[in-house]
């Protein structure tokens, strides 16, 4: 009898593990890799030579605070390296351009890079 118990627990708690490959979802995995995502952008977005305001335009669904220490973390250690920015070769979205547009400055940068991207396409 205690036989059977001790292998009915041995078993469901095989069975438990296995929960992961059956689609349960784990809140705290997921919350983990949501900061783990945002980390890295904000860490790309630096090594890009962006602001940090321009990296939270860019990425609205990203939460700030990880994004914010991404970014820091790799401003630090670019420093620590002497590492220069690699700037980017992508355009700017329209949607990231439009908010830049409330501005004056923004006003030209956006024209600038909509003639940069006609100029960009027809040579393709």
């Amino acid at each position: 009898m205690l036989i059977n118990k001790l292998l009915y627990l041995m078993l469901s708690l095989v069975l438990l593990t296995a929960c992961e490959r059956l689609g349960v979802p784990d809140p705290a995995k997921e919350a983990a890799l949501k900061e783990a995502d945002a980390k890295a952008t904000g860490s790309a977005c630096r090594h890009a030579g962006r602001a940090i305001e321009d990296c939270y335009s860019l990425n609205p669904d990203a939460a700030r605070a990880p994004v914010y220490a991404g970014w820091k973390e790799m401003n630090d250690y670019m420093r620590e390296n002497t590492m220069t920015e690699v700037k980017p070769i992508v355009v700017v979205p329209a949607s990231a351009s439009a908010s830049a547009s409330d501005s004056e400055d923004g006003d030209a940068s956006a024209s600038a890079s909509a003639s940069a991207s006609g100029k960009a396409s027809a040579s393709h």
